[in-house]
């Protein structure tokens, strides 16, 4: 495994991560603590330390199958990111509550999920603007920072191309950020990743795999499962993105090189990124996730 500086913060992150949204059943099944026990046991082996999740992941579900974990684990061996701004209701169902004492519940809820004190990456999960520019949230956060709850602040940017939110981060001091970015999804480059060198931010790229579209397994024509979150994906996009995927695997990917690992190390080749956040299914995912850390420097 490989480790980077995450921005300002000066955490040491482990190049790939452990997405959880997984965990909140909206990925087509439900997960037991012994599951989840086994992928984040395999994500440690494997030189991991950092877990991304958020409160709307199940009403705090994954924050609480990573909390039961943590209990029986030690909590210094893993840097926990979790977000705020949304209550779940069910599934594929939330709505956005972004004010401040409202935020105060939702972190006092998830650091009882996650069975912790204080959480090291708490992030504005892809709020609008309006809420954004409310100076009275990042008053009240900081208030949390001072009192130790929170050790740094981030953002997840709702939109890849949010530079607003993004050039504002050093200002409402926050370290990083979050976007979407993988090989289908260059966007950011444009704009976002030169503001974040430029403010000194951690980044980190989450949907590395495009929803599991970059993963390999799936040829044009296929189809999800309504309990599956890429069923709500418009099917001409999911085809056309299917077709790139066989261009990409054909001319792109070196023989012999598992496309999923060559994706996420194609994230990682950008100077602006720090590490990946790609889901995992099982342990088995975490092993191949993790031996991306390896490609990047041959590719």
């Amino acid at each position: 495994m490989k480790y980077r500086r995450l921005g300002k913060t000066e955490l040491d992150v482990s190049v790939i991560g452990l997405g959880t949204w997984q965990f909140g059943g909206e990925w087509g099944r439900a997960y037991t603590q012994p599951e989840v026990d086994a992928i984040l046991d395999k994500g440690k082996e494997q030189g991991i330390n950092l877990i991304d999740t958020a409160e709307c992941y199940g009403d705090h579900l994954s924050e609480s199958f990573i909390g039961n974990y943590i209990a029986r684990r030690n909590r210094e061996d893993w840097i926990i990111a979790t977000k705020f701004g949304h209550h779940f209701h069910e599934r594929f169902t939330r709505t956005d509550v972004f004010e401040p004492q409202d935020v105060i519940k939702q972190l006092d809820a998830s650091l009882k999920a996650l069975h912790t004190d204080y959480v090291d990456l708490y992030q504005f999960h892809s709020g609008p603007d309006q809420a954004f520019d409310n100076d009275a949230l990042w008053t009240t956060l900081d208030k949390q920072v001072q009192a130790g709850k929170i050790r740094h602040l981030g953002i997840s940017i709702g939109s890849n191309d949010n530079l607003h939110q993004t050039d504002a981060s050093t200002q409402v001091n926050a370290s990083v950020i979050q976007v979407v970015y993988n090989r289908l999804d260059r966007i950011p480059e444009e704009r976002v990743f030169p503001s974040c060198e430029r403010q000194d931010l951690g980044v980190l790229a989450r949907v590395p795999l495009a929803s599991g579209y970059l993963s390999g397994k799936y040829k044009p024509g296929a189809t999800f499962s309504e309990t599956d979150v890429r069923h709500r994906h418009d099917l001409k996009s999911t085809e056309l993105k299917l077709q790139e995927v066989e261009r990409i695997k054909q001319n792109e990917v070196p023989a012999g090189v598992d496309m999923a690992s060559w994706a996420l190390a194609w994230c990682l080749k950008h100077p602006a990124v720090t590490a990946v956040i790609p889901g995992c299914k099982d342990p088995e995912q975490v092993v191949a996730n993790a031996k991306a850390a390896e490609l990047i420097d041959s590719l």
